[in-house]
Formats: structure tokens, sequence, C-alpha cells
């Protein structure tokens, strides 16, 4: 294959990846757990903020329990993610930013964190079979997550 028509695909995929992200935070910010499931592959490993240590896949119930928990839409903004593509398999990772206010807060919750998801093609789309999401937090006595910081 000519290194155009490669770097044509490469830019493609990307783009399908980077479109899937802003389908992931359309489904959030609608509170449809059915759309958030269906950019998973079943069983996928996801390290969330959440416990356990690990899920594996996503259970829409539970999903939609919790965006049913939030007063309003859920907001997800993606930002600087780096897309890797290398045949039916990709990596990319950035920063997600996370508002909306809990039924019962006082106020709202906005902060970011660290996102690396792992793709496969599957049929002519994506679909994640690892993501992992972290908060940095402050190594002193305190340990806080640190809310406090952007990109």
């Amino acid at each position: 294959m000519a290194t155009a028509t490669l770097n044509e695909a490469a830019a493609t995929d990307k783009s399908a990846i980077l479109a899937l992200l802003e389908g992931m935070s359309r489904a959030h910010y609608n509170k449809d757990a059915a759309a958030i499931e269906a950019v998973y592959m079943q069983g996928a490993a996801i390290f969330n903020l959440a416990p356990p240590l690990t899920h594996h896949g996503i259970n829409r119930q539970e999903k939609q329990a919790w965006l049913d928990s939030w007063d309003g839409p859920v907001e997800i903004e993606s930002r600087d993610f780096d897309v890797t593509v290398s045949g039916d398999f990709a990596f990319c990772h950035g920063f997600m930013r996370m508002e909306g206010k809990k039924k019962g807060a006082d106020r709202r919750v906005n902060f970011w964190m660290r996102e690396t998801l792992c793709l496969h093609r599957e049929g002519p789309g994506w679909k994640i079979v690892h993501e992992h999401t972290s908060v940095p937090f402050y190594m002193d006595d305190s340990v806080r997550p640190a809310f406090d910081l952007k990109p």
C-alpha cells in the first residue's frame, strides 16, 4: 500500500476514534447508558474512578443508575488526545473534564482527569477493550485528589 494511502487510512481511523470520544460525551450529556455501553467490547477491562479496582465491561443498569444520580446533564470534555493506530488496534491518551451537579449536592463537580483507551477494530468501527481513568492526588499527608489541576 502506498504511503499516501496509509496516511489517509490512519487519518480516517484517528477521526473515527475521536468521533467515538465525542459520541461518549454526547451519551453522558443525554444520560444514555445504552449508547455508552455500545462503544465498549463486552468484558472490556475498565479501570475507572469507582471501586472496585477493575470492572469487566459496562453494566448498563448500573451506568444508568449513576447517570440518573445527576441533576441535569453530565458534561464530559475531551482534550489533547493523542491517537496511535496500528492495524486493528489503537491506543489514545489525553485529558477529560467532567462537570455536573449530583442530586442533593450544594455545588457542581468540575475536574480534569487523565484517560487512556485501548481499542480494537470491530467491523467498520472501533470498540474500547481497555480504559484507564485516573486523578492525581497530593502526595502529602492529606492524600486528597488534585481536582484543581488543569491541562
